[in-house]
């Protein structure tokens, strides 16, 4: 689908109406889109290879423009011309299309997560079994053979991912896993979801993505909010940070002070704990766009 100021028409997600939605675009055209997980995908890729300018904009900061416009009305229709003066009114920067190994990359990882959380479930049903007595063994056979199974299929992902990383970014996966604290997965998916971190020009950009910047909630004299992260981003890599978080305050030495200061003030650890996964992002983004391995005594690049 794509709307304009002047009209309104309606395309199949499938690769002949690509083609016919292409031929219907006027000369000198700007093509904006919602980010919609895996159906705005095939179109930015025909796009690419077509040379169509495009942008791929956030849906939640389109839902909050429709919202600030009080719109009453919610068709396919109107949000079709809502994203349209989203792209024209807002500086959103031209979508860079991913690359062949970047998509295979992301997803090994989408599959990788449903296949640890199968994992997980079999795990807490084989315990129930286990607490039960188990009443029926030819069930618990099964659960076993199930977990032995996604136990192999989540170590065939991990190498296939390490392998194709290592081809195509092995310099920044070097540098990144010389941060102490950084684990390899965590290296890895932050390698991948930022595409080699070309999508940020500062450490602040690349912590916003991430969901783990602060957000202050004050009004006047009566609005006192708690600070909190935002939360706003992407979650997996902000879990996959918090628990490296927990590695970095015995071994990283930047990140050790932050955490011991914040808890000294007598703040929960879990807010220290975040401040740390906060540092060990720009401590990625310091040494990944220099080029530079970490060195816990450049206290100007990584403190």
């Amino acid at each position: 689908m794509f709307g304009s100021l002047t009209g309104h028409c309606q395309f199949k997600n499938t690769g002949v109406s690509f083609k016919a939605f292409a031929k219907a675009l006027p000369k000198d055209v700007l093509v904006v889109m919602e980010a919609t997980g895996y159906y705005h995908y095939r179109l930015a890729q025909f796009l690419d290879t077509s040379g169509i300018p495009f942008l791929v904009v956030n849906p939640l900061s389109v839902k909050r423009f429709i919202q600030m416009k009080l719109a009453k009305v919610k068709t396919d229709k109107s949000d079709s011309k809502a994203i349209c003066e989203y792209g024209l009114m807002n500086e959103v920067p031209l979508y860079n299309a991913l690359t062949g190994v970047h998509a295979e990359c992301l997803q090994l990882f989408r599959l990788l997560n449903s296949y640890l959380k199968k994992r997980t479930v079999t795990k807490n049903k084989m315990h129930g079994e286990v607490v039960l007595g188990i009443p029926s063994p030819f069930v618990y056979r099964s659960l076993k053979r199930d977990l032995k199974h996604l136990t192999k299929e989540v170590a065939a992902i991990e190498a296939r991912l390490l392998k194709l990383v290592k081809e195509d970014q092995q310099e920044q996966l070097t540098l990144l896993k010389s941060i102490p604290g950084m684990g390899e997965k965590t290296t890895l998916f932050l390698i991948v979801s930022t595409d080699g971190f070309s999508k940020f020009e500062h450490a602040g950009q690349l912590c916003s993505y991430v969901g783990i910047t602060p957000t202050i909630r004050e009004s006047g004299s009566s609005v006192r909010g708690r600070s909190r992260i935002s939360k706003v981003g992407n979650k997996k890599l902000r879990n996959l940070l918090f628990l490296c978080a927990f590695s970095a305050c015995k071994y990283n030495k930047a990140c050790k002070a932050i955490y011991d200061r914040i808890v000294a003030k007598g703040k929960s650890k879990k807010l220290a704990l975040i401040a740390v996964a906060n540092k060990l992002l720009k401590q990625a983004f310091a040494i990944v766009k220099p080029g530079i391995p970490y060195d816990e005594n450049y206290k100007s690049r990584l403190a």
